[in-house]
């Protein structure tokens, strides 16, 4: 028996993962474990792209249903994807081939909150989980699981599922076990409770996974890394942008708004967001904590030198080198690192509750603070709306960051109308260029607009911006949020039939 399947009975179930692939069918709803590029299956994906295939060979028609945590791999989506066999995904997705699929028609998605995908599984708006996918460091000797990298939806699906089939993967490390804290005190509206969650490091659940054995029908045993890319380090543009937000939680600091420790951090994942915190070491900050969605590279430097005390997620996203580093010294980590369902780790109460300081990435920003960060033009999906809306909706400050210009400074950050609106002005309260930081807390449409176009525009495109608005408040029907509408799209309808933005 495997050192890493301890259930007897479980072990019994072994088989490769072409057996294993073969007991998903056409049309099923398929819950796979995957966040951000950690802890997803390896080995069943791939099986499966490859019977869907062969099917696809002979004329039979074989697409599924695909939910997951978040993004996945090039195993996962990418395999799927490029073998036709995916007919509905959610809640996000970062791999180009299905990304292309998506935006040319081919496959449904459905872009939705992270916070909300396990309550609306639960609440039967997606049917039935017909199989969940899981991927698990071991199996115990009483049927739980160890849990992998990531824990996103995995409860939700071994509960909901129908059937389970569990990768057992050797390469994630054994030195996970105590990481982990799952909570089993959710329930459906009217029976719901409080969730006794004060502080990011509280333990209020369990290590391990619960799953019914008798619904286990394969384990598949891999040994194989997640597949994480490596980061861009942070240059010039980003380390501005870092420096405006963490000179503002100075100011906020002497406004007697922030304490030196300022409240627990979320950040989106990338180059900005590592800047961010390279910031807040820089600038002195000790004692800090997150409770976010993600542990990433800056995030674990932060906790080695000691600027964060203890962060609370979902997934790790780690480049090649800090998973190396991660692995030697995961003892450490164990203590000041949980991992936590995504329901959980991206629950609007709780959110709201311990005042969670929200830093996320986007797309555009218009006049008025109205937010698009997950289409380009409108109409093409990029990744998706992720976790930014929970924290964004619910945090202390909502912070939204990006550089200014992008395309080589063919596209404005900042633009009359967003193309899409995934936050709007009412969920925005600071917007950060390399320009410079808008405020927009307190003021109405037309000082929003003004701040943004005094601080956050690039100076190519300032005078164009503040044409416009001076155009708009004198000419607009309505003198509340000012537009001109055969113009407020008209940068969007440029850079399509140009290329450029710039007039």
């Amino acid at each position: 028996m495997s050192e890493r399947i301890a259930h007897a009975g479980l072990a019994a179930r072994r088989m490769d993962a072409e057996s294993a692939a073969a007991l998903i069918g056409p049309g099923m709803t398929v819950g796979m474990s995957g966040f951000t590029g950690a802890g997803y299956p390896k080995a069943v994906p791939l099986a499966l792209a490859a019977r869907i295939g062969a099917a696809h060979e002979l004329g039979e028609p074989f697409r599924l249903r695909v939910l997951t945590g978040a993004s996945t791999a090039p195993e996962l989506d990418g395999a799927l994807a490029r073998a036709g066999g995916i007919d509905f995904r959610l809640p996000y997705q970062s791999d180009p081939e299905l990304r292309a699929r998506i935006n040319r028609g081919e496959i449904e998605y459905m872009d939705i909150h992270l916070g909300h995908v396990a309550q609306y599984a639960a609440f039967g708006f997606l049917g039935t989980i017909d199989v969940a996918v899981i991927e698990a460091t071991a199996i115990l000797s009483d049927g739980r699981l160890l849990p992998s990298t990531s824990v996103g939806n995995n409860k939700t699906w071994l509960d909901l599922a129908d059937r389970v089939i569990v990768e057992v993967n050797h390469r994630q490390p054994l030195g996970l076990d105590g990481m982990h804290d799952i909570y089993y005190g959710t329930a459906l509206p009217p029976h719901r409770k409080p969730i006794p969650l004060l502080h990011p490091g509280d333990r209020i659940g369990e290590p391990y996974l619960r799953v019914d054995p008798a619904k286990v029908v394969a384990v598949v045993e891999t040994d194989a890394p997640d597949r994480i890319g490596h980061f861009d380090p942070p240059n010039d543009v980003s380390r501005r942008i870092a420096g405006h937000l963490v000179e503002f939680f100075r100011h906020e600091i002497r406004a007697g708004r922030l304490s030196e420790k300022l409240l627990p951090l979320q950040s989106g994942v990338g180059n900005i967001a590592n800047a961010v915190l390279a910031g807040l070491r820089e600038g002195g900050f000790r004692g800090l904590t997150a409770f976010t969605e993600v542990i990433q590279d800056g995030m674990l430097a932060l906790i080695d030198e000691g600027v964060v005390e203890v962060a609370s997620a979902t997934s790790f996203s780690l480049s090649p080198a800090s998973v190396d580093e991660f692995v030697r010294n995961i003892d450490r980590y164990r203590s000041r690192i949980v991992l936590r369902p995504q329901g959980i780790a991206n629950h609007g109460e709780l959110i709201r509750r311990l005042g969670c300081i929200a830093m996320n990435g986007m797309v555009e920003a218009d006049l008025y603070g109205n937010v698009n960060s997950t289409h380009v033009a409108g109409t093409s999906i990029i990744s998706g709306i992720g976790g930014s809306g929970d924290f964004a909706r619910n945090g202390f400050l909502s912070c939204f960051l990006s550089p200014s210009t992008a395309k080589g400074g063919a596209v404005s950050a900042i633009v009359p109308m967003v193309s899409h609106v995934d936050h709007t002005e009412h969920d925005v309260g600071v917007v950060v260029t390399e320009q410079g930081l808008a405020d927009l807390r307190g003021l109405s449409p037309k000082q929003r607009a003004r701040v943004v176009i005094a601080n956050c525009v690039h100076p190519e495109y300032r005078p164009m911006l503040a044409d416009y608005f001076e155009r708009a408040c004198r000419d607009s029907r309505g003198k509340h949020t000012p537009h001109l509408l055969p113009e407020a799209l008209s940068w969007h309808q440029r850079y399509l039939d140009t290329g450029s933005m710039r007039a």
